[in-house]
């Protein structure tokens, strides 16, 4: 049998609830199928069925059932079925002998066209009790994200948009950092990059370190003064024009594999680094916006900063430190304000978030029941109903252990004041 060709998607829910209506051509209407074409069409959808390893859906070399989460126009989020699925199962049902008839496609206004998605990307289910557990969670999520602001919802767009094209294993994704003499920001102290590449499927990553050498003896007042602690290899040590041709030519270097990713925390400082004299690398047409497929070239920005805001669920303006979202994300950092150190734990950064589940299911696995109105849990869920939780500790390194443990004691009640 020759496998059909994606042209859209249905809801999971139009499939599995409502698929037992079709559409009848001769009739121009909706109309049930016969019960022995229902039967086999539920069996082979029930949950425990879709996710055994011999279903007519499972897909060679992946361990448990695929299923597609996209994106409405609206912004809402829908479990989905390729188009291409719903035809090879109906088609084998039938060779099976498992139906009478050969099922008819869902009627028309089930049909998801890519107009009608702002994102689509896959999702695996290893286990029934996942599945159900992330229809259940997509339902509360869509709850919680009415009335939310529109840059949380335009960030949360981007965030599926890096997952898919680090799936994908295209061009070079680069993370760069810059470190300028707090005194004086015109004066580049240090720079960093760390990359990765793929090459014959396999990930090829490089770092590296540079120091300005006329700069070496400035110190800083108010930022750490990290740079002789490279962790991830040796430190170079270059005058002002080996260090501004250097940077050139890494930048330059890099477009030649198609699509260049450079990422950044929080990107607006180092991006006027990049353009500066002390660097003025070749960038004259930067995207700040994603395109929706695979791109073949450019040069693309993404902002470690705005991705941990759309994983955490938060709208406005605030932006994490690199050190509270490598704690948060559960990556070790030491020496930070090193520009080798920061570029290589950004890179880490969003290789946790972009290699990891779709937005909201990975929010779930890293912080689980942390979001919505936790109080009130039965109380109207809006934008806010999907920032996450955290507790002092959780943002604090520095929080004592011990600080909030215990009652407070009333020394005014002598029943609560220690013998």
């Amino acid at each position: 049998m020759v496998s059909p060709v994606v042209t859209g998607y249905y809801r999971y829910t139009d499939i599995f609830f409502e698929c037992l209506l079709t559409e009848n051509p001769e009739l121009h209407r909706h109309q049930a199928l016969p019960e022995a074409d229902r039967s086999p069409l539920r069996a082979s959808l029930a949950q425990d069925a879709f996710i055994h390893p011999d279903h007519p859906l499972h897909k060679e070399g992946i361990d448990g059932a695929e299923l597609f989460l996209g994106t409405l126009q609206s912004f809402e989020t829908r479990l989905l079925f390729s188009s291409a699925q719903v035809e090879y199962l109906r088609y084998w049902l039938h060779a099976m002998g498992l139906t009478e008839n050969l099922i008819s496609l869902p009627y028309s206004d089930c049909l998801l066209t890519e107009s009608s998605l702002r994102h689509v990307s896959p999702v695996t289910f290893k286990t029934k009790d996942e599945l159900k557990g992330a229809l259940k969670q997509i339902e509360k999520n869509n709850k919680r994200l009415k009335g939310a602001d529109p840059m949380l919802k335009t960030r949360r767009e981007i965030f599926e948009r890096v997952r898919t094209l680090w799936a994908e294993k295209v061009g070079v994704w680069c993370a760069l950092d810059f470190e300028a003499w707090d005194r004086d920001h015109t004066m580049l102290t240090e720079f960093g990059w760390s990359f990765v590449r793929w090459i014959d499927g396999q990930q090829v990553e490089e770092q590296g370190h540079l120091i300005v050498k006329e700069y070496r003896h400035y110190t800083n007042t108010f930022v750490q003064n990290n740079r002789e602690h490279f962790s991830f290899g040796d430190s170079e040590l270059v005058n002002r024009a080996t260090f501004k041709t250097r940077i050139q030519n890494l930048v330059a270097d890099l477009q030649k594999d198609g699509p260049l990713f450079l990422i950044f925390h929080d990107n607006n400082q180092d991006i006027k680094y990049l353009k500066s004299p002390a660097v003025n690398a070749d960038l004259p047409n930067l995207n700040f916006l994603l395109p929706d497929a695979k791109p073949n070239s450019g040069v693309f920005v993404l902002d470690t900063s705005d991705l941990f805001a759309a994983l955490e669920g938060e709208g406005g303006h605030n932006r994490r430190s690199l050190e509270r979202v490598c704690r948060h994300l559960q990556v070790p950092t030491s020496f930070l304000h090193n520009a080798g150190n920061d570029a290589h734990y950004t890179l880490l950064a969003i290789k946790e978030m972009a290699s990891g589940d779709p937005l909201d299911m990975q929010r779930e696995k890293r912080w689980p029941n942390r979001t919505g109105n936790t109080a009130y849990p039965t109380a109207p869920q809006t934008g806010a109903g999907v920032k996450v939780k955290f507790e002092p500790w959780e943002e604090d390194s520095d929080y004592s252990d011990m600080e909030g443990v215990g009652p407070v004691i009333d020394k005014t009640k002598p029943e609560q004041v220690a013998e």
